[in-house]
């Protein structure tokens, strides 16, 4: 989902929150799909990091409007849909999916900038955005690698050129 100029600005935090709130459940489910120790780390930082996405728009929504309730919309009203980790998709689906996800919400963040005035909260929702390519960028370097080796998130260590054959004297 790319912003809308229909969503209001009061609405504009919860899309978020419901956003980040569904990349940290995509992540943890990654997570429990992969075996190699490496790759969980970064989907821990990952899913750590969308929690604390969440937790800088929940404090910009109290202080932008201060004694209103915070109504998180439902599952998959978010510019990052759901993404199924379920049994019958690959991880390498997966991951493209999650890819995908922080491509559309970098969209949103930068459509969110032009409906708020303050340059405070303006900033951070470019700080946000910003964030959100350099997790797309993380996981196109983990799809490079799962493509070149298919079962590198299943291996216990790093592939250490078992697939790799000499060439040349």
């Amino acid at each position: 989902m790319t912003f809308s100029s229909e969503i209001k600005p009061v609405d504009v935090y919860p899309i978020a929150i419901r956003a980040e709130i569904e990349a940290a459940e995509i992540y943890r489910g990654l997570h429990g799909r992969v075996r190699n120790e490496a790759l969980r780390l970064k989907l821990d930082f990952l899913a750590r990091e969308e929690d604390r996405h969440k937790a800088i728009l929940e404090r910009l929504f109290k202080d932008h409007f201060p004694g209103r309730a915070l109504v998180v919309p439902a599952a998959g009203q978010g510019p990052k849909k759901s993404v199924p980790v379920g049994e019958t998709s690959s991880v390498l689906e997966l991951f493209k999916l999650a890819m995908a996800k922080e491509k559309e919400a970098e969209e949103y963040y930068e459509g969110a900038k032009a409906a708020v005035e303050d340059a405070r909260i303006r900033h951070i929702l470019d700080y946000l955005g910003r964030t959100e390519r350099s997790h797309y960028y993380m996981l196109q370097s983990e799809i490079d690698l799962l493509i070149a080796f298919p079962e590198y998130y299943n291996a216990d260590e790093a592939n250490e050129g078992q697939d790799l054959f000499h060439v040349g004297p």
